[in-house]
């Protein structure tokens, strides 16, 4: 059974995420990059503090011992992080974008897909406890 301070940490998260999810959510990726970017042009730092999901996976790893779940997601939440800043560079820093990568960032995603976080990481995070 999940117990209280584990439920905690996990609401705290969702709405973190949710957070996340409403200003960086698009049609495509291509959309959410552009969102993203428009932070990331003004300051670097900023756009790294409107990912509390990123700082709230260090203080989990920490808490936990560095527990081996929170490891992976404190990992998988780097490489996110990441991930984007990459994405922002490729296409509106260098403007250098293959074909592929602009097909795949212009194609439609699926409406659940930036919820699935909501789906996963509250395993990860029980099960670092």
């Amino acid at each position: 059974m999940i117990n209280e301070l584990i439920l905690n940490y996990i609401i705290i998260f969702v709405a973190l995420e949710m957070y996340e999810i409403s200003w960086q959510k698009a049609p495509t990726m291509m959309g959410m990059i552009t969102r993203m970017n428009k932070y990331y042009k003004n300051n670097i730092i900023l756009f790294l503090l409107m990912q509390p999901t990123f700082y709230f996976a260090i203080y989990l790893a920490m808490i936990s011992n560095f527990n081996p779940y929170a490891m992976f997601f404190l990992f998988i939440k780097m490489v996110d992080v990441a991930t984007k800043i990459i994405l922002i560079e490729q296409v509106f820093v260098k403007k250098e974008i293959s074909n592929e990568l602009s097909v795949t960032l212009l194609t439609p995603i699926n409406a659940f897909f930036p919820y699935l976080g909501l789906v996963t990481y509250p395993f990860l995070i029980a099960l670092s406890f």
